[in-house]
């Protein structure tokens, strides 16, 4: 298990190291920054002192190798639109960016499992096919789309939700949380369902047809032979091994959900890093794209690594595979 870790933990830092280049890439391809951050007056010797300063007239390889080492300690240089560090603002939009994945993610998962398991369980109620036609729309409707007509219903027509923005946020230490207040919960709602509904149909079709299929395998009339509840045989023994490819799946989700909430963050004005993003390719402000770039391929990577080792935990059958390959 520890050999197994450990060598998924240095394919993660293998992968990290080609994102790492391609960050790189887009500095050295995307125009001068000194352009970026002068003006036009600027005289050729003030940008030839900046150029010295950011260590752009060094080697590439050279270059490089200073831009993993700041990189690893998250130092990913200065804005060339906002003038800050780059660290600095991913920090104040990484709390709203997080809670929001976090509370679609759960809107996504617990409603998904729930109503794949009603519609596997209980398949020719009306109930059930209500959830299918709700996993149709999810799964057809743009997410841009679905925020739009949220907007319009809750907010415009009934009033009842803010359209923008994210409310009353409270501090807590270096992070923010709407969570505590009352305009931010509300705030937070339909955000949430415009970002969790793709993964929630997803996760609820998942589970349905994995639930069918393993109410269809020998083990499962084994333990009807037995005499098992009804309530242990689906939820004891089906439920636990349908869950093993929807850990795969919602581990996957979270991490898109990060990366693609630049859509949901722009129609509900929501001051996240995937606001951040769009706005800093608006602008060509590059040291804000490739710290992105970085951050959300860190959340993949660390995901695929977490998953991996919860595979183990769930099917104890990899346990013995993992255990005679190593």
């Amino acid at each position: 298990m520890l050999a197994f870790t450990l060598r998924r933990a240095i394919q993660a830092m293998g992968v990290m190291v080609v994102v790492g280049v391609i960050a790189f890439s887009m500095f050295r391809f995307a125009g001068d920054p000194v352009n970026q951050m002068v003006a036009i007056d600027t005289s050729a010797a003030e940008r030839a002192d900046i150029r010295k300063s950011l260590g752009l007239d060094d080697p590439v390889v050279v270059q490089f190798a200073h831009y993993l080492a700041n990189a690893a300690q998250f130092k990913f240089g200065v804005s060339y639109q906002f003038r800050q560090p780059v660290a600095s603002l991913l920090k104040e939009r990484m709390p709203a960016t997080l809670e929001l994945a976090v509370c679609a993610t759960v809107f996504a998962m617990v409603s998904g499992i729930l109503m794949g398991v009603y519609s596997a369980l209980r398949r020719d109620t009306l109930l059930a096919k209500a959830f299918q036609a709700i996993s149709l729309i999810g799964i057809s409707l743009p997410t841009f789309l679905i925020g739009i007509l949220l907007i319009y219903l809750f907010a415009v027509v009934l009033g009842w939700l803010p359209s923008f923005g994210r409310g009353e946020v409270v501090r807590i230490g270096w992070w923010t949380t709407g969570l505590l207040t009352v305009s931010g919960l509300k705030a937070l709602i339909m955000p949430s369902i415009t970002l969790g509904l793709f993964q929630m149909t997803l996760i609820m079709r998942l589970v349905r047809a994995e639930m069918l299929e393993v109410l269809r395998t020998d083990y499962i009339r084994f333990a009807r032979a037995r005499g098992l509840t009804t309530r242990a045989i689906h939820f004891g023994h089906a439920l636990k091994n349908t869950l093993v490819p929807v850990i795969t799946v919602a581990g996957l989700q979270f991490g898109s959900v990060i990366a693609f909430a630049i859509i949901t963050e722009t129609v509900f004005q929501w001051p996240g890093m995937g606001l951040l993003f769009l706005q800093a390719v608006q602008n060509v402000d590059i040291p804000i794209m490739a710290a992105y770039l970085l951050m959300v391929s860190l959340i993949f990577v660390t995901i695929n690594l977490i998953v991996d080792i919860l595979y183990t935990v769930v099917d104890p059958r990899l346990r013995s595979t993992i255990s005679r390959l190593t």
